[in-house]
Formats: structure tokens, sequence, C-alpha cells
């Protein structure tokens, strides 16, 4: 297959590494409006570096990776769904509720396939939780807890395009909360603290959130975030119900030291960042996506997927805002 890549920044890079040693690649095609980055990764992967994105898309592909900022990703979703283009992105589809539909009108229209990245769904310990969770294997769900913490915030330029915490960051936990127990969230109470770095308050960001959801069968879900994680990049997912209780995201690895006298230490090597947590769910998801193109299999993970995370991120923003619970029925779904 031609596959054409959009965007060769940290993500974009790691994928393009993944896509040009994938047996069903035969040939890679990237383009980035830097065109030094470009011209690295290419170097690196054996691609073809093309000028632009509309070259690109016009270049005979078989699919498109989107990895490129995230302001350019409902435009390039369309531009893809106009040419016949099945496409991967990159969460999210667009930082609102207007472009997200947008974007997914255009994808609709043309009856082409979307395959948004949540990689969370292809992580071991997700779908080994989906499984004890649907299976029964816990009894009746009534807690969870979730939590994603950044060693360190990112750049200050990165904010005000981020979209904010709960868009940016807890989104990914608010599409695994759904997936995991095959739930919808039904209210969201959220609050959020900036009394961390200073950008966070000059951008009207905050570095660290907290949320609690209910779902439509009652099961109650807090949600927690930061920016602030000196201990190493941790992301967990405990589900307890009236049988047992598991844990996704405890290993030798998980930046927690216990404070009890025979307790586990500090790791000796905790997760440094993202990449290096979820890379194998990274490949598992470009395999999934080339068997999508490839006709073998139903898309895991399409674009309203990301519409009914994204909802509920609008939800815990609406709430923190206004300091009061948001019924998910307040917020548009077409």
């Amino acid at each position: 297959m031609r596959i054409g890549l959009i965007g060769t920044g940290r993500i974009g890079s790691f994928h393009a590494d993944v896509l040009s040693r994938h047996p069903s690649v035969g040939s890679l095609m990237v383009t980035d409006p830097d065109s030094v980055r470009a011209g690295r990764t290419a170097a690196r992967t054996g691609a073809a570096v093309v000028p632009t994105a509309e070259e690109l898309l016009g270049a005979g592909l078989d699919a498109v990776v989107i990895t490129s900022a995230t302001a350019a990703h409902a435009d390039l979703i369309a531009r893809a769904a106009r040419a016949g283009l099945p496409a991967f992105c990159e969460k999210p589809i667009a930082l609102d509720l207007t472009g997200t539909l947008g974007a997914l009108r255009e994808v609709e229209r043309a009856g082409s396939v979307l395959q948004l990245g949540f990689m969370r769904r292809f992580d071991a310990g997700y779908a080994a939780a989906r499984a004890a969770v649907r299976g029964g294997a816990l009894g009746r769900l009534h807690t969870v807890r979730a939590t994603t913490s950044d060693p360190a915030p990112p750049p200050a330029a990165y904010l005000p395009l981020s979209g904010g915490l709960f868009r940016d960051c807890l989104v990914h936990d608010f599409d695994i909360l759904r997936w995991v127990t095959g739930r919808e969230v039904t209210e969201v109470y959220a609050t959020g603290s900036d009394a961390g770095p200073a950008m966070f308050r000059e951008t009207g960001d905050v570095d660290t959130a907290a949320a609690l959801l209910t779902l439509d069968d009652g099961t109650l879900a807090a949600a927690t975030a930061t920016r602030c994680n000196g201990a190493g990049y941790d992301v967990r997912m405990e589900l307890a119900g009236e049988r047992d209780q598991i844990v996704v995201g405890l290993d030798d690895r998980t930046p927690l030291t216990s404070a009890e006298p025979q307790g586990a230490p500090a790791p000796a090597k905790p997760w440094p960042g993202f990449l290096e947590r979820f890379a194998p769910a990274y490949e598992a998801e470009l395999d999934a996506f080339l068997s999508v193109v490839r006709g073998e299999l139903p898309n895991p993970c399409d674009g309203r997927e990301a519409l009914h995370a994204l909802r509920v991120a609008e939800a815990c923003e609406l709430s923190r805002r206004e300091r009061r619970p948001v019924r998910m029925a307040e917020i548009p779904e077409a």
C-alpha cells in the first residue's frame, strides 16, 4: 500500500517509523510545513518527501495518516474524505463541537473511513479490563477511578492551542471509560486548579483537574489529571465491583511509592512519557487501521467516538467555569 503521512512532529515521526517497517506498506510519503523536519523523518525511514498536503492527497495514495497540528485536523479530514481516502487522525478532530461536526459531515457525505487515534483502546491492560467488566468478572461495577498525570508541563506556546486540560488530556480517560464499561456519561461535576506554573493562569487553563462522572447505570467514576507529576508519567484506571476489583497501569514502572513499611519502593525506571508507556498500543492502532483499509477489519474507533468523548470534555469545562453539575443533555450532539 501507498501511505501518506501529514505532520512529522513527535507523534508523526513515531508513526512514520512504525509505518516504514510495516509489511503492508510498500511506500511511504510524508509532508510537513517544516521541510527540514520532514526531511529528517524521510531520511530515517526511507520515505519520500512531498512539498504540500495538497500534493500528497493527490499522489495516488491508498490511505493517509494525519498527525499535523491540531488546528489543521478538521480541514485535512474533510479534504481526505473528498479525495476518497481512508484516514487515520490523531485526536482530536477539532477543539470544538462545530469543527468536529463539520468534519464528520464531510466523512459521512463521502462515505469514507475515519479512524481516530485513541490508542488506549489498543493497550493490553485496558483490553483485559474491558473483557473483565463485560464478562461479569467484577460483578456489578460501582466505582471507577482514572488518572492521567504528565511528568512536566508542556511548552507555554502549546497551551493556547491545546484546548485545555479536559479536551487535551482527560479526553483520553473519557473515551476509555466509555469503551471499557460500555456505558454512557449522563452528568458531570468538574473543577480545576491553576495553582502551579503561571502560564496556566495566563492562558485561562488549569494544571490539575478532577471530574466526577455519573454513568447511565449509576456507576460513579472519578477522573483526575495533572501536568505536574514529578515522579513520572502515570496513567491508571481502577475498576471496583461487588465481586472484585482490578487496576490498569500498575507495573514495575508505575511512578508510585508505597508509604507502608513493607510496601513497594519507588520504581527504578518510571515511565517518562506517553510514547514510551503506550508504544505497543500506538503500533497496534496503526496495524488495525491498515487492516481496515484492506477491508479485513471493521473500524475500531470511528469519528463519532471522538465526538462522544469531546462532549464529555465540553461538559466538564462548562461545569468548571460555572461551578455546577452539567447534564450531558445540555451538550449538543449534532
